[in-house]
């Protein structure tokens, strides 16, 4: 097996670890932050695993980090509408 088959197999075994770790730890029911949370566990996870196996460029990769994280600040400061 070659280097590009091991970082892909390696991201997706940390992908699922993270996977049965968010369903091991959460609490029952699925509201606001739990159903957005794995959301962006899964597009994290699925970008991940398709920039190992280099079906996208670091560009790309990039941004869809910089918006999960920015989608990750809204939830931590929304506020309430009234």
């Amino acid at each position: 097996m070659d280097t590009n088959t091991w970082l892909l197999i390696a991201v997706s075994v940390i992908g699922i670890a993270t996977l049965i770790g968010f369903f091991v730890t959460k609490i029952e029911g699925y509201g606001k932050f739990t159903t957005s949370i794995f959301l962006m566990l899964i597009v994290i996870i699925f970008t991940a695993i398709f920039f190992a196996a280099g079906k996208i460029q670091l560009e790309f990769f990039s941004n869809i980090l910089f918006a999960v994280i920015g989608y990750a600040g809204g939830l931590i400061t929304s506020k309430k509408v009234e």
